[in-house]
């Protein structure tokens, strides 16, 4: 994990505002913390009809600002709020803006896969250019091509080396990285790589409908040995609960699910709580509310590497050498 950088002083850093939006307070103190830093003051509020306001408290003429917003559950107010708050710091004559944006919402529809869909990713990355926005800087994408889809700087950074050094710190035994279909491979063997090289293993994949999937074999060998199953999101935990199952019927000692946002729409909580798996380890991109929390799941902070990256931004210096 990256360490604390060393900040020149208060004159020099004062050019640098952090605000963060309603949906994960918690995340953007972290990375207050990490920096050295309070979280800049400001108003948001709710008509009675549901529109949203949002007021800056303080001048940030000329400044550095960064708005921590991941756009998750409720997605729609949560990217409204986001887009308000851009606006607002546009207009109060702010040097750059930066959406900070740990989980980006509505990332799944990437492409057209049948006649007449919208590409809502592109879209998304549309109304934050046009709201204001000089940068974006997410984690954990989706898809990587969704960097293109924006017409502004876009840091893509990822929750590996996060994931990587918990598994580490447990020295599991026969370790065999697993991908639960054919689109996520390039991220299991990054992982699989930064594992002292270990295996990779593939399930093949056949969806028939939106978070239904129907597991049809798997390509690599998990006989006896500890699976990690890999994945950027789990959402209502089908396809990774089925990736389970099929590992065990393939005799997989012990099952480990591993992803960076933990989305948990239900019955995910029920999947993932059945006891297929010995413990389910995700990031705090996404914040877990009590009901949704069971004893195999274990939450890591990502408020250290988004604070670092942050920094790196703001001096103008490599983001990718954090991830070699």
């Amino acid at each position: 994990m990256p360490t604390k950088p060393t900040l020149p002083s208060l004159e020099d850093n004062s050019r640098l505002k952090l605000f963060s939006g309603s949906s994960n307070p918690a995340l953007s103190r972290e990375v207050a913390r990490y920096l050295g830093m309070d979280l800049g003051p400001m108003v948001r509020k709710q008509f009675a009809d549901g529109e949203l306001y949002v007021q800056i408290q303080e001048s940030i003429r000329g400044c550095d600002v960064y708005l921590i917003q991941p756009t998750c559950r409720p997605v729609n107010d949560h990217l409204m709020e986001l887009l308000i708050m851009i606006d607002a710091c546009r207009r109060a004559s702010a040097r750059q803006i930066t959406a900070v944006i740990p989980y980006y919402g509505y990332a799944r529809a990437d492409r057209k896969t049948a006649g007449r869909e919208s590409i809502t990713a592109k879209l998304v990355a549309n109304l934050i250019t046009k709201a204001g926005a000089n940068r974006v800087l997410a984690m954990d994408l989706h898809s990587s091509q969704i960097q293109g889809y924006f017409d502004i700087p876009c840091d893509h950074i990822y929750g590996a080396p996060v994931l990587v050094d918990y598994l580490a710190s447990k020295h599991l035994s026969d370790l065999v990285v697993v991908s639960p279909d054919v689109g996520g491979v390039a991220r299991a063997r990054a992982i699989a790589k930064r594992l002292n090289d270990a295996p990779l293993a593939i399930i093949d994949k056949r969806r028939q409908a939106h978070n239904v999937a129907e597991v049809m074999n798997l390509i690599g060998d998990v006989d006896g040995k500890t699976a990690v199953l890999v994945d950027d999101m789990i959402d209502t935990g089908g396809t990774i609960s089925e990736g389970a199952r099929l590992l065990r019927a393939q005799g997989a000692r012990q099952v480990y699910a591993c992803a960076t946002h933990a989305v948990f729409s239900p019955p995910a909580v029920e999947r993932l709580s059945s006891g297929v798996f010995e413990e389910v380890i995700v990031t705090n991109t996404i914040p877990v509310p009590p009901d949704r929390q069971f004893s195999q799941l274990t939450t890591l902070t990502i408020a250290n590497l988004l604070g670092e990256t942050i920094w790196r931004i703001h001096e103008e210096s490599s983001v990718s050498s954090m991830f070699r």
